[in-house]
């Protein structure tokens, strides 16, 4: 058995994008931010900040371009994916993705210390688990 598995909470950094493939499928793009505290051995406090590329499709796509926003709190369960690309000055590049799977929004009842009582907050899942393929990117 294998699994590919990722789960994140985090703010938006920027909007939600949303795009259509060829054939019509809903796409949502918006980037996470994670936040990491800690003390180094001097004493030091330090926060690092780790940036993820979300992606939403179909149902999920438009629900996160609808109800999303620039510093919303969600929780992600997604599947980390990688794709190449030729960047601007013409060297190959990897891109990391995670295709959101299930998402539930943390700060819609403006509580979002409380983890433990996320039945409370709107959860929303992919309608299907398969997102079209790479070839189908309106990117």
């Amino acid at each position: 058995m294998t699994m590919n598995k990722i789960i994140i909470i985090g703010n938006l950094g920027s909007d939600p994008e949303m795009r259509y493939t060829p054939k019509g499928a809903p796409v949502t793009s918006f980037s996470l931010a994670t936040n990491r505290r800690y003390t180094t051995s001097d004493g030091e406090n330090r926060e690092e900040t780790e940036w993820f590329r979300i992606s939403a499709w179909n149902r999920l796509a438009e629900t996160c371009n609808n109800y999303l926003q620039k510093g919303s709190k969600v929780y992600v369960e997604g599947r980390l994916s990688s794709r190449t690309y030729v960047g601007n000055d013409g060297q190959t590049r990897v891109s990391l993705e995670v295709n959101a799977a299930n998402l539930t929004f943390l700060d819609s009842r403006g509580n979002t210390s409380n983890l433990e009582n996320s039945e409370n907050f709107p959860q929303f899942s992919s309608e299907t688990p398969d997102e079209p393929a790479n070839d189908d990117l309106p990117w």
